[in-house]
């Protein structure tokens, strides 16, 4: 399929054409370019293409970075005027940030929307969990581990103003690693982080090609490498601890997901010893945060920041840690919302299920490995 520039798009009059974004719906929540048409390729409902749009309208397709539209072939597209938006999304975020390029406007403003308008909701729980799971301790060393996503980010502004109250003393490090990202999806990293005053230490790791060839859970193969780098890189640098930007809703669905998919019930701890790295801990500082207010605190500021940058972007969104796939996530979302139509307290029930665990009446349970069952003492 033949490329179209942002530019050249722009040239366009708007009548003219219909912007159609093919993208999942997992990335489709992260946001979407104005105006544009939700039509997911692999949804049943293609027919769109022909029955609800125009036949005298060109069509302009976007998916995440460019690749997957310039390379398509579908036969409902077979006679009409179509066009791939050369680097996709990514490209649209790209030459937003470079319109708004006067950084200190952009850090003064988000820094003033987390002390005033989303106090309550974005800074207030982040030092609550801090105090309530001893985060944050005297003289603590904390690598803040960004990947590019809109929760990082957020993390690495609730670290600085979190400092600037000088209750505890310690030291930050805004640690990227880069394991291979192409140059846009890195350079938008690097300009959100200097926009929002992140001195961010980037280095460079060989994971994605490491995982390239593996058929069986590249993502979770790729997730595991990604969190030893950190540690490792971490610990090189004196710290003795590595934040992750976790929230509230990774909580829920992780233990939803537990016990539909993995027929266990466990948790997402807010912290953790690292087995591998002695003297290193894993923190979850959004331990309570909820992520429609991490969305609110974006939307508010007018800032976009990457889901995933990885190699399989176009054609995979799994990114997280416990090899789950974003349409399995996306479905524990749903079905919370859904469940939550006849229940307000469903997600807060969910969360705290874990913290009221009534041994008497459990069947059998895990300890340090071992496994014990209700017999044994019976």
């Amino acid at each position: 399929m033949k490329e179209i520039s942002l530019e050249e798009l722009r040239q366009l009059a708007r009548e003219s054409y219909e912007l159609i974004d093919i993208r999942d719906e997992g990335l489709r929540q992260y946001g979407m370019i104005p105006g544009a048409v939700p039509v997911a390729i692999d949804e049943a409902g293609s027919e769109k293409f022909t029955e609800e749009i125009p036949q005298d309208k060109i069509l302009i397709l976007y998916c995440e970075i460019g690749r997957r539209t310039r390379e398509l072939d579908m036969p409902c597209l077979a006679g009409r005027t179509c066009y791939s938006l050369r680097d996709g999304y990514i490209g649209y975020v790209r030459s937003c940030m470079e319109a708004d390029s006067d950084t200190d406007i952009i850090r003064q403003r988000a820094e003033e929307s987390i002390r005033k308008r989303f106090h309550k909701k974005l800074f207030s729980p982040f030092a609550k969990a801090c105090k309530t799971y001893r985060l944050i301790e005297e003289g603590d060393r904390i690598a803040v581990c960004i990947s590019g996503g809109k929760d990082s980010m957020l993390m690495a502004k609730l670290f600085q103003e979190i400092q600037r109250h000088r209750q505890c003393n310690f030291e930050l490090t805004f640690l990227v690693m880069n394991p291979g990202y192409n140059k846009d999806n890195m350079a938008l990293i690097e300009s959100n982080a200097k926009a929002l005053g992140i001195p961010i230490t980037v280095f460079n790791s060989t994971i994605f090609d490491a995982v390239d060839t593996i058929e069986k859970s590249p993502c979770y193969i790729c997730a595991r490498m990604r969190r030893g780098y950190l540690y490792g890189k971490a610990k090189e640098l004196g710290c003795n601890k590595i934040a992750l930007g976790h929230h509230y809703d990774d909580v829920i669905e992780t233990i939803l997901m537990g016990m539909l998919h993995g027929a266990q019930i466990q948790t997402m701890m807010p912290k953790l010893h690292s087995t591998n790295f002695e003297g290193m801990e894993l923190i979850r500082p959004l331990y309570l945060i909820r992520e429609s207010d991490i969305c609110a605190w974006r939307d508010y500021n007018d800032l976009h920041f990457l889901q995933c940058a990885c190699h399989f972007t176009d054609t995979c969104t799994t990114c997280h840690e416990d090899g789950t796939t974003s349409s399995k996530r996306l479905e524990t979302k749903k079905l919370i919302a859904e469940l939550k139509k006849d229940n307000p307290f469903i997600e807060s029930n969910i969360f705290r299920s874990v913290e009221n665990v009534n041994l008497d009446t459990v069947i059998a349970y895990k300890k340090d490995g071992i496994r014990h069952n209700f017999l044994d003492e019976y």
